[in-house]
């Protein structure tokens, strides 16, 4: 059975519609018990985070009843980073781990993501199963067995140690003015205080949330703000993460903006020098970069792409045995830190580097040159299938063919929101906007 309502990164969608829906969070919840309470051996724990979106109270309330009517003991975290629930999943022994956040999506979406007892994302098998048990329904604990809730206030500090000590050992911020944005969202206490508390200079933005504001023209799907504050403040770096603090976009000191390629082209080249790059592979998702893998080959490195996804691309380094991987749009996976994307936590590894080599973010935030990429994305009508219209992959075969030799295309569906991403590369660039248009063109007509 395929997956119905899971999409790449958990279930997400509009607050108060299917999916996300408070009856149908209850529901998720009481499956995911019912999935990781497998027997009565011992007491049964589950850790909530959420970010700062307003329906997060709901759904927080929905999924500890049902976590409850399992059996669950739930322990709530209140606003963290998705990446603190991974940590902290393990870290306080429970058997499950849920984030609820819709990532950089506007604060009228949420979603509801999963994280397993060794506080890595569940697999698509996982998923599959508790939709089977969502579907078909549960039985609840007996009336004594019924779980307790409280809440745990200690989340955020130690996630914020943990962070601290990802650093070389010693190693201090003084003297680095940083420029933050939280998007007003999960890491608006957080990413603050941890870097003032190693030193740096801190110019604060987005960090006033107000349960609809999270990710609004802020954050990193909008760093115009935070480039304004470098240039403004003379800072040394601008940091911008989404909603839910597992993606990074970086700032350097002239304004200019550096994508998660960019980020991890460094941190592959430095630890490829330290020896310290397992595999001698970066692990990265189709859409990155050509420039990116030119890169890598330059160094004796490979590129492993895997599909869209952080969790994809995290399954890819278990599976393999590599320690650095992520996507373009920010996520930097590092799994001797962190189970998943941590977007301080990469920003931490680029501030290091600044002060380990004396070299400004503008050197260091631009290791290659990029391949010309374009990408447009096409919103269709929700139960449209425009990708399987014979239009559509017409248009799709002959945009291949004109890029052979010449480029690469990568047509997908989002998994987090009803749109079809048409992305091309291509030293050509008259040609690639053309093929790109045709194919957006080809889709709205059959959306």
């Amino acid at each position: 059975m395929g997956r119905q309502f899971f999409g790449t990164d958990g279930v997400r969608g509009r607050a108060n519609s299917a999916p996300m829906t408070a009856e149908m969070a209850l529901r998720i919840g009481a499956a995911a018990g019912r999935y990781f309470r497998r027997d009565n051996s011992r007491a049964h724990r589950v850790v909530i985070g959420k970010d700062t979106r307003l329906s997060g109270y709901m759904f927080e309330n929905a999924l500890t009843a049902g976590l409850t009517s399992t059996g669950m003991n739930v322990l709530l975290l209140g606003p963290v980073p998705t990446p603190a629930v991974g940590l902290l999943t393990p870290s306080m022994r429970a058997d499950l781990g849920v984030m609820i956040s819709a990532s950089h999506n506007p604060a009228e979406d949420n979603g509801i993501k999963f994280f397993g007892p060794d506080g890595f994302k569940l697999s698509d098998e996982a998923e599959e199963e508790i939709e089977r048990l969502v579907l078909e329904g549960v039985e609840p604990a007996q009336a004594p067995n019924i779980g307790r809730a409280k809440h745990i206030y200690d989340g955020r500090f130690r996630y914020n140690e943990r962070l601290k000590t990802t650093l070389p050992h010693g190693m201090r911020l003084d003297g680095i003015k940083v420029v933050i944005d939280c998007a007003n969202g999960a890491a608006y206490r957080t990413a603050p205080e941890v870097l003032w508390e190693l030193g740096a200079d801190v110019i604060p933005l987005g960090v006033d949330p107000n349960g609809t504001n999270i990710n609004a023209n802020c954050g990193s799907t909008h760093p115009e703000a935070a480039a304004a504050a470098v240039v403004a403040h003379g800072a040394d770096l601008g940091i911008c993460l989404d909603g839910d603090a597992d993606r990074v976009i970086l700032i350097d000191e002239t304004g200019a903006v550096a994508d998660g390629d960019q980020i991890m082209a460094l941190l592959a080249a430095r630890w490829a020098e330290e020896d310290r790059l397992k595999g001698g592979a970066l692990v990265a998702t189709v859409m990155s970069n050509l420039g990116l893998e030119h890169f890598l080959e330059g160094r004796g490195l490979r590129l492993e792409r895997t599909k869209v996804g952080d969790r994809y691309v995290v399954e890819r380094m278990r599976a393999g045995g590599f320690n650095l991987g992520g996507e373009q749009s920010g996520h930097i996976v590092m799994t001797d830190y962190a189970t998943t994307g941590d977007g301080l936590m990469a920003a931490l590894q680029v501030v290091a580097e600044m002060v380990r080599s004396g070299r400004p973010a503008s050197e260091l935030a631009k290791q290659f040159e990029r391949v010309p990429q374009v990408l447009k994305n096409v919103r269709f009508a929700a139960g449209s299938t425009p990708l399987e219209a014979e239009s559509v992959q017409a248009a799709i075969a002959a945009g291949e063919g004109r890029l052979t030799g010449n480029g690469r295309l990568v047509i997908r569906k989002s998994g987090t929101e009803p749109l079809i991403r048409v992305m091309a590369e291509s030293t050509d660039a008259v040609l690639m906007e053309g093929v790109v248009d045709n194919i957006v063109a080809a889709v709205e007509a059959a959306g």
